[in-house]
């Protein structure tokens, strides 16, 4: 292929690069020349493109040992119930 033009396995992982703003400037090119001409591509660029705003959005709370700890001592307490 030509100086700018990538094959789509080269495309994909450009665009994975580009969504953790981590593509150079020449991918970034790169990926947009393979984009005007492949439909596949696009569709996974803008699935990409969703996913991450999706993500982003997300607020995630994680729970303290304390929490953890008192969830697995329910859990063992009715697993006891029901073995025996």
């Amino acid at each position: 292929m030509g100086l700018f033009f990538i094959k789509c396995k080269e495309a994909g992982h450009v665009c994975d690069k580009h969504q953790y703003e981590e593509a150079s400037i020449t991918e970034k090119i790169k990926l947009k020349i393979h984009l005007m001409y492949c439909s596949a591509c696009r569709k996974h660029s803008a699935s990409n493109k969703k996913l991450s705003q999706l993500l982003n959005k997300i607020k995630f709370q994680f729970l303290s040992s304390e929490e953890k700890d008192n969830i697995k001592k329910s859990f063992e307490k009715e697993l006891k119930k029901h073995q025996q």
